[in-house]
């Protein structure tokens, strides 16, 4: 995440805790930074090592849970459940994407599609005012693939060689 989108996430917390006379506390600054510099998802235990290794800025899981909870409100983060796993992600001044979601291994890949896009910028939504999207495709990646076909051959050979 590009270091003016970390400061306009910072904007937008600033003016939320002003406008509602909350406590400007070092825990949520540095959870803020800490989000906004992981490339990619990461769970909450994700983000407590980085606070506790990287930062040296060790909060409890109390701490982690609602502070994340009023980023999401803020929509400076997002939640996705990838097949029963939690994870979240800096959202603020992000391309909408796809995840591409293993069912075998559960490995998730984001990929911006120019095509997808477009589709949905044409899909009427009436009085509706779209922000973003986030689009989920489940499948089987590459590695699992050549896995399962990998096994397969083998069971193939193994039946020949029964056969014979």
């Amino acid at each position: 995440m590009n270091d003016s989108a970390k400061a306009l996430a910072r904007q937008i917390l600033d003016n939320y805790l002003e406008t509602n006379n909350h406590r400007k506390t070092p825990e949520r600054y540095a959870i803020l930074d800490a989000i906004y510099s992981i490339d990619g998802h990461f769970t909450l235990e994700d983000l407590g090592e980085k606070l506790n290794g990287e930062c040296h800025f060790p909060v409890s899981r109390a701490t982690l849970y609602n502070t994340l909870r009023l980023f999401l409100e803020l929509r400076l983060v997002i939640r996705h459940n990838f097949q029963g796993t939690t994870k979240y992600e800096a959202c603020y001044d992000s391309d909408s994407h796809c995840h591409l979601i293993c069912t075998v291994c559960g490995k998730v890949t984001e990929v911006k599609s120019p095509e997808v896009t477009e589709a949905i910028g044409h899909i009427p939504l009436g009085n509706f005012s779209k922000d973003g999207y986030t689009l989920y495709i489940y499948g089987t990646c590459g590695a699992c693939k050549d896995k399962a076909d990998k096994a397969e051959g083998n069971n193939e050979q193994n039946n020949q060689n029964k056969q014979q």
